[in-house]
């Protein structure tokens, strides 16, 4: 370099230590600014190139039209080219006149000018690529204006010194190039304008990150504005910004499916997966062993390797870094120690650790931002994935996967893949980091690292063996919680019944029993997470101590000095980092590493074949064709169908007959290619329409339901409607077609869902339409309506294919033909004629069951509507008829699902058999309501609200101008209606969760963590202290006594550390078990309102997700936050102790650290709660999904479902984004702050050098560089405890709502006898559905004399389903009293009263284990009992085919048994419980009519002695009743013999008229 310097005017060296170090005034030599300053820039830019030209060639945005900007920057460039050139001319021109200027005058104009000439085409270049902002420029005009700044200054002093410019060419060329270089740093700060066709031109509210400049990007300053929005108002959705197209759900989706296809179809022997088949398996396998699981690890990587591999470079540079500081450290300490050292040194290390910092803190956040990005992208890959799963698995694999283990897959298991993200790094980071430290500690203290270094390698196995035991407790511990969530969704479901049997103790101690052993597990966990947390607290002191120790101890002449102490801490902190963090990630691998294989295992099973059933080809002239089929449920299961062989011809309509459980349902599933198929054909042409026995109605307005994703069509629309006789339903309900449907249809009664599902169906327009028993849920006279209107053959179906299942025999003449099913094969095939003439089975049932003459009774049905005057219409079964409610009070989200009685469950009210009245035409000029105000109206569940104070609440929205509701079912605290609350931590819920704990475990915790820290604080000062030994005496004698107390004190921590973990455990657990029992009681006496008016989704959120964070995230986090707090209080108490001076720069620091923490906890506080409001819609679709697979797969509506989860997702992403970087935004600010603390104490220890020893200073300045993260990490995990809290909260509120009256009241229990007679009375008894609405019931009064048989009918909303809810007190009384053989019933327990009551459902519900427990909760009964139970109940030839018996496992909502064997199985209880008292609702809808005429003559016998009240739909049931008691509007019309009231000719005569009985 010499060379190129060494002639001519230049003449000087390259470098020159007096004159640039070992000065007062520092500079460079003319050489070195001319050579390697200048190339610096130049060098980056040309290495950068390859790199750059490559990433733009891969992300194209579209071009940038030329701007004014771009024109300017061009301009600077060329004018720089320019300059540089007329530098090397005027080096020609020196030479040509004999001056012989240096080389380097030829060299660095020439390569600067061919740098500049190359920015400028770049600066173009980037525009054609669309790039708005570039940080590569940036960076280069960066560097040039840096390395001008040291020239610039030199020339001035230089021209200063010798009084003249001695180069008046060149200083002006160099000045115009400074101010040109400096003009250009500041143009490329500006952006340019969009590109054509970015999504800006779109998109309403854009990611202010895509055309975000590169500063703004590298500092998140592009987040600022929302979070000054957050600060000033609550957030909305409307706020958040659209996503990225690479980030929504479709793309990430695709792109994970498409990787994981790829590992599904590769060859068996890549699979990760390797265990070997149990010999039971291979024996259910046919011998055959398993074909090993294809990997979702490998398909991950494929997916999301590249965006990983971003992150790795980033933390490969900030790994780096952080080892620059302790380097700097160590140049302090010598400058300290060097009282002859020039001043500026001092501040150039000050510095340089400023700017190393600075540096750091922005390649860590981009890190931090990159990877917590791809952390919610392998979480939207992973839940698209499971949902378009969970819409083709078979059902043998739906058996053991229950909604809530595989609604777990998406909550639990994919949100671990994203909790592992930012710890992922570690695998290869920790080892990196480890080894360099090493590395500088072996420089430092030679050999003895080596006694460190032994000890971490021996700690390897320790923590090994405690991460493999906490991963088996995990595994456990999820068991365990699958089946808490999995019985808590069956309860749920279940509530009603549960509450009319009085069953709730025995479930509730069930859940329980499972608790418990998910907290033993839990308890064990904590446990060994605290040994771990003290191993791992212990570990970095132990190996500083061992290492310090061993360098004193082996030599006598090895002293400790403050260099040595100091550097050596300030890396082992550095080795404290990955240390800390290991066992989290080791934590987290074996906890994702089980959620990875439940996911793997879920994603590997079995699909349904969608070639199953052949669409394509088929016989002419048939539309369904089974070839010799077999049928089966699972692969173990004996086939349920078989040897079928079935035609069925083009537009004909055939009826599928059979008893209970011979197949019907499973000929239809067949025939949707639900079921396996084991051999034969399946053909059905065109498209489907399918309505299942269980209508499946969607959480969306009444409309969305009929339309299915269809466009509305108003003519065919209106059509549909007045077909399924729903136009009158209509006009009831408060939206109209408007009205949002809750969960599962649950303000609708059974018949409204069943003719929404068949209006679905009508509306679809498909070729063929396989219908399930529609007919069974509805009335006699509305089933004719529907079999004229729709299915018959003048319906709207007429010409189309249909195959209709049912057990109503009236209108078998008018179908084409009949298959009657009998043991899963077909029995009978044949038209109704033929089949008549045959004198088979069926004949034989006809000629029982039917009425005489057959034709006649079809011949006389047939013409009642036509003789009916035409303004006429059957008011079919729709909402409460409180017209004077619907039409004047707002009806807000408790009101109206109270006022409807249909809410229950039970959908008691069953159809209205009404009388015709007058048509109400529906035109435009009565609908006068505005769509916003209809839909308004017809909102059922209100979303969940996000408070706009520090923790949720669920604020409720009263209707139009209404008062704001309070009902028993919405969880309220005493401060409900405050709809605003103060922006601050609700220091209510931490003080609860103290409680929970145990308020001295949680003082005895903190005053653990204050002694750890102070041992911490006197182990340093001890070190500090004995560094400073070396300065006076040069051997260090009492090295025993020194390291002595130096151990005792590090020991001291760690076990002050041990026992606060162990404390936090045993509180943690105290916590969990309290919270949850608190929520599961209150649950469990929680009125039935309460379950009408919240989803399941919610209250499940709640038991899973909410008690999850109770359990497992909030005591964990608390202990980081006392570590951070405790932390960050002892660094600036050292810091204020050894530089007093420091104190003035903490009050600033401390205000804008203040404001930070202001804007960020505002605003990430409401971002975490509109995440938190927005996932739980993405379950409740999920759960809704997987229960009408069927129906969606029928329709063939799978894509638009996945695309429907897809965007729920998306609305969950776009705040979880602006999440994240909200983090990260927070982060640069206050490291920046703590930077700035590093700063000062360097700054302050170099300007107080005089007073300072270097012990001091080292101590001062390695807990100064320790600032950045415990101050980040105090924020971070506030934050996160805020948002974490919420769960509290939630589970607080939720254990607080109001509870029903008492379940035993041990003052006043009845005789155990009681009631020994069965009689009845209502005297004077009103009741309303919620204080403020109008009466149900009104001043009823009625005695039902013991052992009398009585029908209660009445139109819909005349209040026969409330007055049995009164009677087992699921309403109670507004006025007056029940009296129950003289015994009112108010004055007993609950469960007094129910359990000497007994119900048979309209809707049979079955709890998943074994028949027994479904019969008999409480082992009450014997088992020739139950069996005598069953045979009574015509299920004792099923179950005793079973081999396990009255241990049958019946699956979740007993869904393998037909809905004839449910029903069934709920008169098996009736007849088990036997009380004097019997209330029926309908209880045969589901039952052919041989089966149900054996029922009813079981009633009559076994009931004989027995009070029954029967809910009467179908009237012939109760015409040989003792009195038929008629209900009109809440009072009693009629109450007479069913002979006497239709002698009289009242409403009952009316009724039996339509019906074909009088």
């Amino acid at each position: 370099m010499d060379v190129l310097c060494g002639s001519g005017e230049l003449g000087s060296k390259f470098w020159d230590s007096n004159l640039s170090v070992h000065t007062d005034s520092p500079d460079l030599t003319p050489c070195f600014q001319n050579s390697l300053l200048a190339w610096v820039p130049c060098i980056y830019l040309w290495v950068a190139l390859p790199c750059y030209l490559f990433y733009l060639h891969r992300h194209h945005r579209g071009y940038i039209i030329l701007s004014h900007l771009s024109r300017l920057k061009t301009a600077l460039g060329v004018l720089l080219w320019c300059v540089s050139w007329a530098d090397l001319f005027y080096s020609f021109h020196g030479l040509a006149h004999g001056w012989a200027p240096a080389p380097i005058f030829f060299v660095t104009p020439l390569v600067v000018g061919v740098t500049m000439l190359l920015a400028t085409l770049l600066i173009q270049h980037e525009r054609l690529q669309g790039v708005q902002s570039s940080g590569v420029l940036i960076i280069f005009w960066l560097l040039c204006v840096g390395c001008a700044i040291i020239p610039f200054r030199s020339k001035i002093l230089s021209a200063v010194a010798k009084g003249k410019i001695s180069d008046p060419f060149r200083f002006t060329t160099f000045y115009i190039y400074f101010a040109l270089v400096l003009f250009a740093l500041i143009l490329s700060c500006f952006k340019e304008k969009p590109p054509f066709f970015s999504p800006k031109n779109v998109e309403p509210n854009p990611c202010p990150e895509t055309s975000a400049g590169f500063l703004s990007r590298l500092s998140f300053w592009w987040f600022t504005n929302m979070a000054i929005l957050g600060y000033r108002r609550p957030l909305g959705e409307k706020d958040l910004w659209s996503l990225k197209e690479e980030d929504r759900s479709e793309a990430v989706v695709h792109r994970l499916l498409e990787a994981w296809k790829k590992q599904a179809a590769g060859p068996k022997d890549t699979a990760a997966s390797g265990k070997k088949v149990s010999s039971e398996d291979e024996v259910l396998l046919g011998g055959q062993p398993r074909p090993r699981e294809p990997s979702f690890l490998k398909a991950l990587l494929a997916a999301f390797g590249p965006s990983f591999l971003i992150s790795v470079c980033f933390k490969l540079i900030q790994d780096l870094l952080s080892f620059v500081n302790p380097q700097l450290l160590s140049l302090l300490i010598r400058f300290i120690s060097n009282p002859r050292a020039p001043t500026w040194w001092g501040f150039l290390v000050a510095a340089l650790m400023f700017v190393c910092s600075t540096m750091q803190s922005l390649i860590l956040h981009q890190y931090f931002h990159c990877i917590f990005v791809t952390g919610l992208k392998l979480r939207v890959g992973i839940t698209g994935l499971v949902y378009r799963k969970a819409l083709v698995i078979t059902n043998s694999v739906k058996r053991e996967s229950t909604v809530g283990e595989i609604v777990n897959l998406i909550s639990v298991d994919a949100q671990r893949f994203m909790d592992l993200a930012p710890f992922l790094n570690l695998i290869w980071s920790a080892p990196l980091q480890v080894i360099l430290a090493i590395y500088f500690l072996w420089q430092i203290l030679g050999p003895s690292v080596l006694a460190g270094v032994a000890l971490i390698v021996l700690l390897i196995p320790l923590n090994g063996a405690v991460a493999m035991k906490m991963r088996a407790f995990q595994v456990e511990q999820m068991k365990s919680k699958d089946s808490r969530i999995r019985l808590m969704n069956e309860i749920l479901g279940g509530i009603k019944v549960l509450k009319l049997y009085a069953w709730e103790p025995s479930f509730l101690e069930q859940v329980e029993s499972i608790r418990q052993g998910e907290l033993r597990q839990l308890r064990k966990t904590a446990y060994l997470h605290a040994i771990a947390t003290f191993i791992w607290v212990c570990t970095p002191f132990l190996v500083t101590l061992i290492t310090l120790g061993v360098y004193v101890c082996v030599d006598q002449n090895n002293v400790l000095d403050a260099e040595k102490a100091f550097v050596s801490v300030s890396l082992f902190n550095i080795l404290k980092i990955p240390l800390n963090m290991l066992p989290q990630l080791i934590t987290n691998l074996a906890q994702t590493s089980v959620s990875l294989k439940r996911i793997q295992h879920f994603l590997s099973q079995d699909e349904l074949d969608p070639q199953f059933v052949e669409r394509k080809t088929i016989a002419p002239g048939y539309a369904v064709t089974i070839h010799n089929g077999t049928f089966t449920w699972a692969q173990d299961l004996p086939p349920t169908l078989h040897s079928l062989n079935i035609q069925v011809p083009t537009g004909a309509l055939v009826a599928v007959l059979g008893p209970v459980g011979c197949g019907k349902s499973s000929l239809v599933s067949a025939l949707l290619g639900e079921m396996e198929k084991l051999e034969g054909k399946v053909y059905v042409k065109g498209s489907v329409a399918y309505v299942p026995q269980q209508a499946w109605i969607q959480n969306c307005t009444l409309q969305e339901n009929v339309l299915f994703g269809q466009a509305l069509d108003p003519k065919r629309y209106k059509q549909t409607l007045e077909a399924c006789a729903l136009l009158a339903d209509l006009e009831m309900l408060p939206g109209g077609d408007q009205t949002e449907i809750g969960e599962k249809g649950i303000n609708l009664s059974g018949g409204q869902q069943q003719r929404v599902s068949l209006a679905r169906a009508v509306y679809s327009e498909a070729d063929t339409f396989f219908l399930d028993d529609p007919l069974s849920a509805v009335d006699s006279h509305v089933a004719k309506h529907i079999f004229d209107q729709v299915i018959g053959p003048e319906g709207v179906l007429a010409g189309k294919t249909r195959v209709l299942v049912t057990h109503g025999i009236s209108f078998l003449p008018q179908t084409d033909f009949i298959i009657v099913l009998a043991d899963g094969q077909v029995s009978e095939v044949g038209s109704y004629s033929a089949l008549l003439q045959h004198n088979g089975s069926f004949a034989n049932f006809l000629r029982n069951y039917a009425p005489a003459e057959v034709e006649e009774h079809l011949e006389d049905s047939r013409t009642v509507l036509q003789d009916a005057d035409d303004e006429m219409l059957l008011i079919e079964d729709t909402l409460s008829d409180h017209t004077d409610l619907t039409d004047n009070e707002p009806v807000t989200y408790e009101v109206q699902k109270q006022f409807m009685r249909q809410l229950s469950v039970m959908s008691s009210e069953g159809e209205g058999a009404g009388r015709p009245v007058l048509r109400r035409r529906v035109g435009t000029a009565e609908k006068v309501m505005q769509a916003a105000e209809v839909k308004a109206r017809g909102a059922l569940i209100q979303e969940e609200k996000v408070e706009m104070g520090t923790v949720s609440r669920w604020t409720r929205r009263a209707g139009e101008g209404g008062q704001a509701p309070s009902s028993a079912g919405a969880p309220r605290s005493p401060l409900s209606m405050t709809m605003i609350m103060a922006m601050q931590v609700k220091l209510r819920v931490f003080w609860d969760y103290a409680k929970a704990m145990g308020l001295c475990t949680a003082l005895l915790v903190s005053l653990l963590y204050m002694g750890q820290s102070a041992a911490a604080i006197g182990a340093n000062m001890w070190l500090s202290d004995w560094s400073n030994e070396a300065v006076t005496d040069v051997r260090q004698n009492n090295t025993s006594l020194r390291l002595g107390v130096y151990a005792t004190l590090g020991i001291l921590q760690g076990l002050l550390v041990l026992l606060s973990a162990m404390a936090m455990a045993v509180g943690g657990v105290q916590a969990s078990r309290s919270v949850h029992q608190a929520l599961l009681h209150n649950k469990m006496h929680s009125p039935q309102s309460f379950f009408d008016t919240t989803p399941s989704g919610r209250i499940l959120n709640c038991f899973s997700k909410d008690i999850y964070i109770i359990d497992e995230v909030l005591a964990p986090t608390i202990l980081v936050l006392l570590g951070s707090v405790y932390n960050s209080l002892s660094i600036l108490l050292v810091i204020m102790a050894t530089t007093p001076l420091f104190t003035v720069a903490v009050l600033p620091l401390a205000v804008l650290y203040g404001l930070v923490q202001r804007f960020y906890v505002a605003t990430s506080r409401q971002l975490k709660r509109l995440e938190s409001v927005s996932r739980s819609p993405i379950y409740s679709h999920f759960s809704e999904t997987v229960t009408g697979s069927s129906v969606i797969r029928a329709y063939g509506r799978s894509q638009e479902f996945e695309g429907m989860s897809d965007t729920k997702v998306d609305t969950n992403q776009r705040s979880c984004y602006p999440y994240i970087a909200s983090n990260r935004w927070l982060g640069i600010r206050v490291e920046f702050v703590g930077n700035c603390i590093v700063l000062f104490a360097a700054v302050f220890a170099v300007t107080g050098r005089s007073s300072l020893s270097p012990g001091l200073v080292g101590l001062s300045v390695s807990y100064a560089l320790q600032v950045t993260l415990a101050l980040n990490w105090m924020i971070r995990v506030m934050s996160d405890l805020e948002s974490n809290i919420v769960a509290m909260e939630r589970v607080k509120e939720y254990s607080k709502t109001e509870t029903e009256a008492p379940w035993l009241l041990e003052g006043s229990r009845p005789p155990e006898s009681w009631p020994q007679h069965g009689e009845v009375e209502f005297r004077n008894y009103s009741a309303r559905y919620r204080p403020g609405l109008e009466l149900v019931l009104k001043d009823l009064s009625l005695r039902v004399r013991g052992g009398e048989k009585v029908g209660i009918v009445g139109r819909t909303g005349a209040g026969k389903s409330s007055m049995t809810l009164c009677l087992f007190r699921i309403l109670e009384a507004a006025e007056g009293e029940i009296r129950i053989d003289g015994l009112n019933v108010a004055d007993i327990g609950l469960h007094d009263l129910r359990s000497r009551l007994t119900v048979i459902p309209q809707d049979p519900v079955l709890f998943s284990g074994s028949l027994r427990m479904n019969l008999d909760p409480f082992g009450s009964y014997s088992d020739e009992d139950i069996w005598r139970a069953l045979e009574l109940s015509h299920l004792y030839a099923f179950v005793s085919s079973q081999p396990a018996g009255l241990d049958f496992q019946c699956s979740e909502r007993g869904e393998n048994l037909s809905m004839g064997q449910r029903q069934l199985m709920c008169l098996a209880r009736a007849l088990l419980r036997k009380s004097r008292i019997l209330v029926l609702d309908e209880a045969t809808a589901a039952i052919d009519l041989e089966m149900d005429d054996l029922i009813q003559a079981t009633i009559r016998t076994q009931f004989e002695t027995c009070t029954v009240l029967t809910i009467a739909h179908r009237l012939n049931t109760i015409m040989d009743y003792t009195r038929v008691l008629v209900l009109d509007k809440g009072t009693v019309a009629e109450f007479d013999s069913p002979t006497n009231l239709v002698a009289a000719r009242g409403i009952f005569y009316e009724m039996a008229r339509d019906a074909g009985l009088a």
